[in-house]
Order: C-alpha cells, then sequence, then structure tokens
C-alpha cells in the first residue's frame, strides 16, 4: 500500500526523520542487507525489501530541497507539517503514487546490484548487470522529482564473463576442500557460507555452502585448506586488490589464507592454526572493504530469506501473465528467469 501512518521527528542538529514503525533508515547503527536506500534531494529515502509497505523512512538533511518532492511521496499535511517544524504522527496520502512506487523500484534495482545472492550452488542465477544499469536509468528519468543524474548508474563489481556455470558442476567443490592424497590424515573438515558485507558483489557464491574447509596432517605438520565457489561467471584474471582472503580461526589464534583463483573456485592454505583439529571458523574478506559487522543484520538468518526472496521474485519473473504491482519483477530478473535452465 502507498498510505499509512508515519511519525515525523526532528533532531536538535535538524535532521528529520519520518517513519512508519519497525523500517530501516541511513541513522541505524548497522545498515540490515535487506535495506534498500535512494538518495534523493535533500536527504534519504529506504524501505526493507522484506516489506510490503511502500511507504518509505525518509530522513532529511535540507528541508528546503526536500520539500520538491515530500508533497509527492508523503501527501500535503506531511509537507506542511515539516515547514511548520511540527514533528507529530500524519497519514501518509502521497499525491504522486506512480513516483512512489519508481522510487522504491529503483532503491531496490540498486539494492539488487549489491545484494543479490548469484549463486551456482544454490541455483540462483545472477542478473545481467546491462539491463540493471539500463533499468536504473528509466527509473531515474522517472524520478526526476526526486534524483539527479547521478544515481543513473549501479554500482558494479568485478568484470563477468558470459559464461555461466551449473549446479551439478560444483558438488565437489561445495562439499570438499581438496582431494585427500593417501598417507594424509583429515583431521576436521567442515562447510559454511560467508558474510555478504565483506567482500564486494560479483566474488563470492553467496550460498551458505559455498565454503569448504579441512584440517589435515602430512609428514608432521598440520595445514588447513580453504576452497570458495567463485561468483557465477567470475572471470580471470583479477587484480590483486580484488582477492579475497580467509581468516581461519580457533579459541586459540589465528591465520590468514590467501586465496587464489583456479577456474571457478578460490582456494588456498596455511599452517593450521592451535586447536583446529577440533574444528575452525572461516570467514572470507576483502582486505579493506566492508565491517565486521553484527551477525543479526547479516548473519545466516537474514541471508536465507534473502535467498527466498530472489527464489519468489524470479518464479515471479516466470510467470506468463505480466506484473504491473509495485513489486514487478526488473528486467533483469524475467531475463535470468529466463535462462535459468543453466543452473
Amino acid at each position: 500500500m502507498t498510505t499509512g501512518t508515519v511519525r515525523m521527528v526532528r533532531t536538535p542538529d535538524g535532521v528529520w526523520t519520518i517513519a512508519p514503525e519497525n523500517t530501516p533508515s541511513v541513522l541505524d547503527d548497522a545498515a540490515d542487507i535487506d535495506a534498500t536506500v535512494l538518495e534523493v534531494l535533500g536527504g534519504h529515502l529506504s524501505w526493507s525489501v522484506f516489506a510490503e509497505d511502500t511507504v518509505p523512512v525518509a530522513v532529511i538533511d535540507d528541508v528546503d530541497s526536500a520539500q520538491t518532492w515530500l508533497w509527492a511521496v508523503f501527501g500535503e499535511e506531511v509537507a506542511l507539517a515539516v515547514a511548520a517544524g511540527s514533528g507529530r504522527e500524519v497519514t501518509a496520502e502521497p499525491a504522486r503514487p506512480r513516483v512512489v512506487t519508481a522510487a522504491r523500484r529503483l532503491a531496490f534495482a540498486h539494492w539488487a546490484a549489491r545484494w543479490w545472492p548469484a549463486s551456482t550452488v544454490d541455483g540462483i542465477p545472477a542478473l545481467d548487470a546491462g539491463l540493471l544499469d539500463r533499468e536504473i536509468a528509466t527509473l531515474v528519468e522517472e524520478c526526476d522529482l526526486l534524483v539527479d543524474g547521478d544515481d543513473a548508474l549501479a554500482p558494479t563489481g568485478p568484470t563477468l564473463a558470459d559464461r555461466p556455470g551449473r549446479a551439478e558442476d560444483y558438488a565437489l567443490a561445495a562439499g570438499a576442500a581438496t582431494a585427500t592424497l593417501p598417507g594424509t590424515l583429515v583431521l576436521a573438515r567442515g562447510i559454511t557460507g560467508s558474510d555478504w558485507r565483506r567482500y564486494p558483489p560479483g566474488l563470492v557464491d553467496a550460498s551458505e555452502r559455498a565454503v569448504s574447509w579441512e584440517v589435515v596432517r602430512t609428514s608432521g605438520t598440520t595445514t588447513v585448506r580453504v576452497s570458495v565457489v567463485a561468483a557465477p561467471g567470475l572471470s580471470a584474471p583479477l587484480p590483486d586488490h580484488l582477492r579475497p582472503q580467509a581468516t581461519v580461526g580457533t579459541t586459540a589464534g589465528a591465520v590468514d589464507v590467501a586465496l587464489q583463483l583456479s577456474g571457478d573456485v578460490w582456494s588456498g592454505e596455511a599452517a593450521a592454526p592451535s586447536g583446529s583439529e577440533a574444528g575452525v571458523s572461516v570467514d572470507v574478506y576483502l582486505p579493506g572493504f566492508g565491517v565486521n559487522g553484527s551477525a543479526d543484520v547479516g548473519g545466516p538468518d537474514v541471508r536465507e530469506r534473502v535467498r527466498a526472496l530472489a527464489r519468489l521474485r524470479l518464479r515471479r519473473a516466470a510467470e506468463p501473465a505480466p506484473d504491473d504491482g509495485p513489486d514487478a519483477p526488473l528486467l533483469a530478473e524475467i531475463e535470468a528467469a529466463a535462462s535459468d535452465s543453466d543452473f
């Protein structure tokens, strides 16, 4: 729906928030991976990809600039209340519902460029970056009341090759770090996922089964081996600054493992930290990128909800009947659903 109750609050430093209950904003201590954010004139709008409500959260730091669109997004009563400096609860009744819908779709398209859970292991195809960029440019034109041309391009990850993988090709890569040679004792092994906030899109498969590790002992030396399925279509070579690493930890210590891309798998090994025979944790990351945030806003449960959302949207995108609702599939999602037989 496009109407709903919002609460308007003005902070001592003059920043306004206009928000329905329980919705993310750019003022949150840690950004949830489900938060879609759109930079607009005078502030930011945000939504949750999990919420059906199309009423956004607005954070406004320049009231004069924001007045050009407040009436369109929230209605005249909200615009007048902000102009008068009156913080209270108001029913948002957008004067331009189609602008609100386009703004949410634009924010979602930017979100998809960053957080879409492309995975060969899980059978979730990647979105075509070119289609995504073109739709973003179209949506920017529909949102010219809110944004300027700086929002015309989506952020992109490393260069992708036009060679989709197949899920069955990755069963071994996702299940064991390496083949075990005769005379090698496997002390421990496991499979896990990775924190998407720790590296840019397009590097690592988004599955919770994409990271495998094993601790082995050979000739008196204990080694930890890490294998990570690469993102669908990732091509080599990549510059050094785009090569991820893995921190392998135990209760007694940790080691960093440099990862090298071979085919469609990142892999590496290092001397195992003390206590590794009891099992290890593996944190895949790109040095200098992102934050090591709380699992509450980026952990396995949230990531699984994002995968479920992606699968739902792909199923809707594959339907023959057109979907013209506020959450209608993007062109890139329709194309991905049509090519899903490759996964």
